[in-house]
């Protein structure tokens, strides 16, 4: 199966800027008045809609509201509808805890899809402390799915199910000479442990080579050298799209003529922005379906609140759509009158959820047999190969 990543990147830089200017503006200050015996769930959702994740966070933050709008505008109402407050944090994880206290300060029922690692650790501390729930984290560190964290529900895999997906692939081809380039923050460092958990697992040789980089940043010639010295037959890469096309450039010109693999939380549509052509044999590791997969029920569904919007498909909006219909299940299930305590039973009861043809399990561990993990590939021209 093929996917076309052009014509609808073409449309989406040019959307990009009055995305950043709609979700921007306090999503409270556009609240309608919940209709007579309706309860209205405030949900409290910090992303990067500025700084190094922005196309990120706008995607992922869009994909929700889409999700949240829909649900507000049914006729068919089920008893409650969303305030969703979204504020912005750069990427920052110290901006994001301070958006979490803020949020819940301000009657937030929950906080959800946090950004990025440290936000994501940084949220979780706050909930943990308020004995609140933080819902739908987007690339959380796999100690967030321990005992210690008993208010976080995760819609997305771990990061241990990437790195074995991809791991498992490599040693399928034959490819054991792994290296991994890593971004030195909270993601890099979380998804180094996780492949060299995986390796050790499998039983396979150890890393050839691994180098950190500072994060978001094309400063990656040391890294070259550190992972070239090192023949690697493929690279798997914890960093994000700019690091992520700086680094592929500079090693090709080594000579390297093996795979790159990712992580799902590089941004598949901004890493085909920038490299463009070059992004030719790049793997992905994707974690929600083909965001133009119609013959799936939650992506046709999906697809229908888009054609209704400014937005276009992604992987990462998709996710954010998913992600808010997950937490809309899990309210519907703990009934008229729940309070906080009752929510969170119902979303650790949420297992193996239907969303509509792909399954959720909330209180996942390291490892979930439920979740789908797809590798993708990109050719030269933007067509997404399964």
């Amino acid at each position: 199966m093929t996917d076309h990543l052009i014509a609808s990147l073409r449309t989406r830089r040019t959307l990009l800027g009055a995305a950043a200017a709609c979700l921007m503006v306090p999503a409270w200050s556009q609240t309608r008045p919940a209709a007579a015996g309706v309860r209205k769930i405030v949900v409290g959702q910090s992303v990067p809609l500025t700084g190094a994740a922005s196309e990120i966070g706008l995607a992922f933050a869009g994909g929700a509201k889409l999700f949240f709008d829909a649900h507000n505008a049914r006729k068919d109402n089920p008893g409650f509808t969303f305030d969703l407050k979204q504020l912005d944090d750069g990427y920052e994880a110290k901006r994001a805890g301070e958006n979490a206290k803020k949020l819940l300060a301000e009657g937030a029922d929950v906080l959800f899809g946090f950004v990025g690692t440290a936000s994501s650790d940084a949220a979780a501390a706050v909930a943990k402390a308020e004995g609140a729930t933080l819902f739908g984290p987007f690339a959380a560190s796999d100690m967030l799915r321990g005992a210690d964290f008993p208010t976080v529900f995760h819609v997305r895999p771990s990061l241990a199910d990437e790195a074995m997906r991809m791991v498992r692939h490599t040693s399928t081809l034959g490819q054991n000479r792994i290296a991994v380039l890593a971004e030195d923050d909270a993601m890099g460092r979380a998804g180094l442990a996780a492949v060299n958990a995986a390796i050790a697992e499998l039983k396979l040789p150890p890393l050839v080579a691994s180098a950190f980089v500072p994060a978001n940043s094309d400063k990656v010639d040391a890294a070259v050298a550190e992972l070239a010295k090192g023949q690697p037959q493929a690279i798997i890469q914890v960093a994000l799209f700019n690091t992520t096309a700086a680094f592929i450039r500079k090693m090709r010109k080594t000579g390297y003529a093996g795979g790159f693999l990712n992580f799902s939380v590089v941004g598949i549509d901004p890493l085909f922005t920038a490299l463009g052509k070059e992004i030719g044999g790049v793997v992905v590791s994707q974690v929600v379906p083909s965001p133009r997969s119609s013959a799936t029920p939650i992506v046709k569904e999906y697809l229908a609140a888009v054609d209704n919007s400014d937005q276009s498909p992604s992987y990462e909006s998709l996710e954010g759509f998913i992600a808010a219909k997950s937490l809309a299940e899990s309210v519907r299930r703990a009934g008229k009158g729940f309070d906080k305590a009752g929510l969170q039973r119902a979303m650790t009861a949420l297992n193996n959820y239907d969303v509509g043809g792909f399954r959720i399990n909330l209180r996942a561990g390291l490892r979930d047999s439920v979740r789908a993990i797809d590798l993708v590939s990109i050719t030269p021209d933007g067509k997404i190969i399964r």
